[in-house]
């Protein structure tokens, strides 16, 4: 399923939406123009699990440099299809949480889901040297904010049917409940001692990042009641 555009409308400019896809795509130019130097950049300022979770690597110098990669990842990507597939959603769903969040609170709100899905995907892959990057996580809790905001709320979909595609309307509980359940399964069985490979793809920043975002639209709800 492809979401071309949700039906829930904004009441405010969603100004730190619009300027997050512009730092987003920014920054991803600058990744290709690096050249030979960008796999050094990506290992320096990309989560690398095994730099937390391992003695002997917290030097005052690495907590430094490790607190810095848990931000800076959130503004890398690993290519086009990765950075436009985030940007899309975010562009979709992010105007109505920044409505109800406000500005600076979605700002802030961001950037601690995808502080999240970062620690989750550390703690499930202690053992990995592999780069993690993206603002999967970012967008995970946007979904996650969406989810209980906006439970009825009409996305307009691309749906495959068999050979044909066609445009449906689903109620956004569907949608991302569907999304979700992809991300966990996906997650589950690339826990340490599975079988299966994880492919490449942080699942389960993408489950912190969706739990994170459940969690601070709860307490939202809560302070506004």
């Amino acid at each position: 399923m492809i979401p071309l555009r949700d039906k829930a409308r904004a009441r405010r400019l969603p100004l730190v939406t619009g300027l997050l896809i512009i730092a987003n795509i920014y920054i991803f130019l600058k990744e290709i123009f690096l050249g030979s130097e960008l796999k050094g950049i990506i290992y320096k300022y990309a989560v690398v699990p095994v730099a937390y979770l391992h003695p002997g690597t917290w030097t005052a110098s690495q907590f430094i440099s490790n607190g810095i990669s848990l931000v800076s990842a959130l503004f890398l990507h690993g290519g086009w299809l990765h950075l436009l597939g985030n940007m899309w959603y975010l562009w979709i769903f992010g105007d109505n949480v920044e409505d109800k969040l406000g500005h600076f609170k979605f700002l802030l709100f961001y950037i601690l889901c995808g502080l999240i899905g970062n620690l989750a995907h550390i703690v499930t892959n202690i053992n990995s040297n592999a780069p993690a990057l993206g603002a999967s996580g970012c967008i995970a809790g946007v979904l996650g904010a969406y989810f209980l905001l906006f439970p009825g709320a009409k996305i307009v979909t691309l749906l495959p049917l068999f050979i044909f595609w066609t445009v449906v309307e689903v109620p956004a509980f569907f949608f991302l409940g569907i999304w979700f359940l992809i991300q966990f399964l996906n997650g589950f069985f690339t826990l340490p001692g599975s079988k299966e490979s994880a492919g490449g793809v942080a699942w389960w920043a993408h489950i912190g990042g969706f739990a994170g975002g459940l969690l601070f639209a709860f307490l939202f709800r809560l302070r506004k009641r």
